[in-house]
């Protein structure tokens, strides 16, 4: 095969024209990610890694997580809530989900958002939906992202550093198992799934 994207060459040029676009291309993808839930963090957050090193990466994705999530929970609570409202009779599935979220103490909700693998998505959703304080819910989920984020973070400067020392690819791949099994655990626990 002489496919030049199964090449370093190749990924390495496209990580320095991914670097061109400074801090705006980090933040914008990490915000993306809240929007757009198939779009995988822990890779966005290794590539800004990759592209501007572990501190500006891991801000610079912290940065763009909260956008997005705010972004979301907003444009759920302001636009979608009285819509959704007129429908909640009919639905008692979104009557569920705001019974679980006004039993949910902050702890509690810490703990779901610290995990990257919880569908953040619906989380956003159904706390927007719900009565729960926006200034709590805000300051919980920037406080869990900042954590969750620099989690990330350890796995994508782990990953990073594998092409220099292959056991590192190793602690990496198993701090994402770990994760992985914590955030499957955690939304049983509370019908996340």
């Amino acid at each position: 095969m002489n496919n030049p994207v199964f090449t370093l060459d190749f990924w390495m040029r496209q990580l320095d024209n991914y670097r061109d676009f400074g801090l705006l291309a980090p933040v914008f993808l990490a915000a993306l990610e809240a929007l757009i839930p198939p779009l995988p963090l822990v890779a966005i957050v290794t590539l800004n890694i990759a592209a501007h090193g572990t501190v500006l990466g891991v801000a610079a994705s912290w940065i763009g997580t909260c956008i997005g999530c705010t972004i979301v929970f907003f444009f759920v609570r302001i636009v979608l809530r009285r819509l959704i409202r007129r429908m909640e009779k009919r639905y008692e599935v979104i009557r569920k989900a705001e019974r679980l979220v006004e039993t949910i103490r902050v702890p509690a909700l810490f703990t779901i958002l610290i995990m990257p693998f919880t569908p953040s998505a619906f989380v956003n959703f159904a706390f927007g939906m719900s009565e729960y304080s926006s200034r709590t819910y805000l300051l919980t989920l920037y406080a869990a992202k900042l954590i969750m984020i620099g989690l990330l973070g350890l796995f994508g400067e782990s990953f990073v550093r594998a092409f220099d020392n292959p056991l590192l690819f190793v602690v990496a791949i198993g701090i994402i198992v770990v994760l992985y099994i914590l955030s499957k655990k955690i939304s049983e626990k509370h019908r996340l799934d």
